[in-house]
Parts: C-alpha cells; structure tokens; sequence
C-alpha cells in the first residue's frame, strides 16, 4: 500500500505542475516536500510504525527460577540441595504472525497521513503561490497607472499653457498619482507578508520568491476526474485504519487461545552416607509444559465488539469526508467557472475603457479635454485590470483545489 500511495501523490504532483505551466511552482513545492518540517515528523511517525514490526515478532520472557532447600527434604536416592528453572510461555499457533499484520496495518495508516500532508503542502504553497502572483501584479498594474498619470500631468500642464485646461486639473492628477502610489505600497507589504508565509512554508528564512509575471487563463480546462476521487488519500486514509481494526480483531481472536508453556526444572541432590541405593544421588530432571487458557476473561469479547463498533465508526466517518470532497469539488468547479466567466467580461470592459480613453485623448486634439472623464475612465480601467488579475487568482486557485482532490 505504501507503494500504491507514493504512486498516487506523485502523478497528482505532476498534475498540478502541468496544469498551472509553472515550472517555478513546481521547484518551490519539490523544495517545499524535502525541507517542511511537518512532513519530516510524519516520516519519523512511520519509520516508528515500521520499528514495531520487529517488536510484534518478539516472544515473551524467559523465566528462570533458583531456589535453594534450608531444610533438605530426604528422598530414596538422597537429600534435595537446590533448584533451579526455566521457562517460555509460546503464544498460541498464529499469535506472531497475526501481531506483525497488525503492526504492518498500522505502518499503511501511519504512510497515508504523510500522502496527505504533502498534498495539503503542495496546496498551501500554490495557494500561496498565486496570492503573490495576485499581488505583484496588482504592483505592476498601479505602475502603468502612475505612469500613465505622469504623462497626463505633462499634457495637462501643456494645457495650461495654451488655455485648454486649468490648473487645478493639473493637481487632481497628481493627487491622483499620489492615492496609487499609496495603493502600490499596500501591494508591496501584503506581498512581503506573504512572501514570509510563503518562505515558512519551504522552511526558509528571507529568501526571495520568484513569481511568474505571464498567467493567462487557457482557453479550455482540464477534464475533472470524479471518478479518481475515491483514491484520495483522505479516503484511503479510513480504509487503511479499517484494515488495522481488521487485524486488530485477529490478533484478539489469537489473543483469546491458550498459551503454550515449556520449561525444565533441574534439581540437585547429594549421595546417601548410610546406605547405598541404586541412582544414589542421581539429580532429577522435569520438563515442563503449561497450559494457560482465558476461561473467565471477558475482554476478549468486549474487545470484538469495540472493534466493530470501530468498523462502523470508520465507514460513516469516510462517508462523510467523501461528501465533503465532492461539496469541495463543486465548489472548486463553479468558483473556476465564474473566474472565466469574470476574466472574459472584463476583457472587454477593458477593451472598451481603452477605446473611451482614445477619444478623449483624440477631443484634446481639437477642444479641452475633458479631464475629469478622463480620470473616471483611468480609475475604471484601473478597477477592471485589478478584477482581471483577480479572476485569474480565482482560476489558478481552484485549479490547485482540483488538483488537490481528484488528480491520481
């Protein structure tokens, strides 16, 4: 199973780097797996799950016994000096076996959390990922906007200067300039807080994220896989922990037999002075076997129903987390689908915001431009590149989500 999971994780991981064309994704999440600190202790977790197979195959203690005769009790053959035992209870038939499948069964549950840790760390860190994309391109937007304000400022004032404007459009411009410049710097400290987010994720300090500055959303998306939704980790989670009640269930079944004990008990006796026998002084060997059986213990039936109870917990809890993964996955679809829907309108809102900002530019030619309509269509175009840069954050991030949930 630890195999299948590896498999599972891996092609989902390549899914998603394919699917977002990022190749500077897709090292960050690579890096991300090799330094995250939390995945680290879930490896730590099944390397100690592994560890108790070795313990599952171990027998009992060997008991040894001495005892020494402070009164020596006579026998035909001579006087009993001391004693001494040894002992080995053996579980019964099965009993090791049935512990190690169990020990192994917890190892596969113990391997599932780490499948599911390092997709939820792939998520964070494209979620994250597409926040600074957002945000670096908000800062590049407002530039070309303040830009664009400064070459406005150039023209007002050469309009002042032939009387096609006044002054105090001049200054509306440049208090203009001054609310982006604002707006830009807010841009640039929520990127450096979650660039911080960002570097926590890769375990890093300080280092510096490299964004994509090209993120269109394609023209067709990837096919949804809902079929594949039943291999996710999350489910295969339940499965493998109902596995473990499973052979949890046998090993209590072995642990309700009889336990088999084999020994010897040796002891030494001196030669008789008054007389001669025949064995005069012959030690005595006596092998031993017990048989310890659970006639009054109650656990064992207690534990069975325990374990079904447990079964039962198990496959209502999965139930409801496929529930959830498919409400997920809907909500992934129709947030995707409308970052499309958004992404295209304004497109042609900003298409037609260019075309409006032409013909004022054209009117300057041979009239006063009209500059306040000149900044009610530079602030709407404004809003409608944040909207567009907006509706591919929204995209990319559901994407990742999908991505997330049925890639296998």
């Amino acid at each position: 199973m630890k195999n299948t999971l590896h498999k599972i994780f891996t092609l989902a991981f390549f899914g998603m780097a394919f699917t977002t064309n990022a190749q500077d994704l897709n090292n960050y999440i690579e890096e991300a797996l090799e330094n995250n600190p939390e995945i680290q202790s879930y490896r730590l977790q099944y390397e100690i799950a592994e560890e108790k197979l070795n313990e599952a195959s171990t027998l009992g203690n060997t008991e040894f016994g001495a005892g020494y005769f402070v009164s020596e009790p006579e026998t035909r053959t001579g006087p009993q000096r001391f004693k001494l035992s040894v002992k080995q209870m053996l579980p019964w038939f099965g009993t090791i076996t049935a512990r190690e499948n169990y020990a192994s069964s917890l190892a596969e549950s113990s391997y599932t959390e780490i499948a599911i840790a390092k997709r939820k760390l792939a998520l964070s860190i494209a979620q994250s990922y597409y926040k600074l994309f957002a945000l670096q391109a908000n800062q590049k937007v407002l530039q070309e906007q303040i830009d664009l304000i400064q070459n406005y400022q150039q023209l007002a004032l050469t309009g002042v200067e032939v009387g096609k404007t006044s002054a105090v459009k001049v200054f509306q411009l440049q208090i203009r300039e001054n609310e982006l410049e604002k707006e830009q710097k807010v841009f640039q400290q929520e990127y450096m807080a979650e660039q911080s987010v960002f570097n926590s994720l890769l375990n890093k300090n300080n280092k510096t994220i490299v964004v994509t500055e090209n993120l269109e959303i394609p023209e067709i998306s990837d096919e949804i896989k809902r079929d594949s939704l039943t291999l996710h980790p999350e489910l295969l989670k339940y499965d493998a922990l109902y596995n473990s009640i499973a052979r949890a269930e046998m090993l209590n079944q072995k642990v309700g037999s009889p336990n088999l004990g084999i020994g010897v008990d040796y002891i030494n006796v001196s030669e008789r002075t008054d007389m001669d026998v025949v064995d005069n002084g012959k030690d005595i060997f006596m092998p031993m076997v017990t048989l310890s059986i659970p006639i009054f213990n109650k656990t064992i039936q207690s534990k069975t129903v325990q374990n079904q109870l447990q079964q039962e917990e198990i496959e209502a809890k999965k139930i409801a987390k496929l529930n959830e993964l498919n409400s997920y996955l809907d909500q992934a679809v129709s947030n995707r689908t409308n970052a499309r829907i958004d992404f295209e309108t304004q497109l042609k809102n900003l298409e037609q915001t260019k075309n409006a900002e032409e013909i004022l530019i054209r009117n300057y030619e041979t009239e006063r431009m009209n500059f306040d309509d000149l900044l009610d269509i530079l602030d709407l175009q404004l809003q409608i590149q944040l909207k567009k840069i907006a509706a591919i954050k929204k995209y990319y991030t559901a994407s990742a989500i999908l991505n997330y949930i049925t890639n296998i």
